[in-house]
């Protein structure tokens, strides 16, 4: 059984993929920036709590090292913090509602990672999943007989895209440890509009992802249903 981090577990996808892994029997800790929200998941799902805000150096470092004193250890680490950002009319988009998609979806990955290496380390069999999106692969939404060519979110897209560069890259790196992107698909969630499969169906590659072996793939980007193309 592992002991696994979730960024962004209080609710949607992140919460499903802590209560399919503590039904498992896995140790799970739920990250979350809303102490409130984050505190009623974690006890609804027999999980830990630590404050944690992806976009906040003092707030990831405060995080890493509250896990560091009571569980000492990670084995799996899930970057599933994320936001849309601005939706409309491309010309409105402004450099601000890009950094701040960014920050979240992209630095906050590295940042979170950072921190939590040292935890990672002390594991036999390290794992990072980072949740990613079909809306960041070029063939997919370039496909028309794939559901994310039939929209435009020029800045989630973009940092998705980022996400599945940084998780091969760091695959590439961190040769210790298994590395790969999740596609949740069209999950309804907040993001979606209520649109899409349900979550459960959404956490399955990340659970999945989540509890590879040590023969398991790395720097692959996958869904339920299997490889996706980047």
């Amino acid at each position: 059984m592992t002991t696994t981090f979730i960024t962004g577990a209080n609710k949607s996808l992140g919460m499903e993929t802590a209560r399919r892994l503590v039904e498992a029997g896995h140790t799970v800790v739920v990250g979350a920036r809303d102490p409130e929200r984050g505190r009623a998941a974690a006890a609804s799902l027999g999980a830990r709590f630590v404050r944690i805000d992806v976009t906040d150096d003092a707030s990831v470092e405060a995080a890493a090292a509250d896990v560091a004193a009571h569980e000492g250890a990670i084995d799996v680490l899930v970057n599933n913090a994320g936001v849309l950002g601005r939706v409309g009319p491309v010309e409105e988009y402004t450099a601000a509602d890009m950094s701040a998609v960014l920050d979240v979806n992209v630095v906050g990955v590295v940042r979170v990672t950072h921190a939590f290496l040292p935890l990672l380390r002390k594991s036999s069999h390290p794992v990072i999943v980072n949740v990613s999106s079909g809306m960041g692969s070029f063939g997919m939404t370039q496909d028309p007989a794939r559901i994310e060519s039939q929209y435009a979110l020029p800045l989630y897209a973009a940092s998705k895209a980022a996400v599945t560069m940084l998780t091969t890259q760091y695959a590439r790196e961190l040769k210790d440890m298994k590395v790969n992107a999740a596609d949740p698909g069209q999950t309804a969630t907040d993001f979606t509009g209520g649109i899409g499969h349900s979550v459960a169906e959404g956490a399955e590659s990340i659970v999945a992802l989540a509890t590879i072996g040590p023969d398991g793939p790395t720097g692959q980007f996958v869904d339920r249903s299997g490889i996706l193309p980047w």
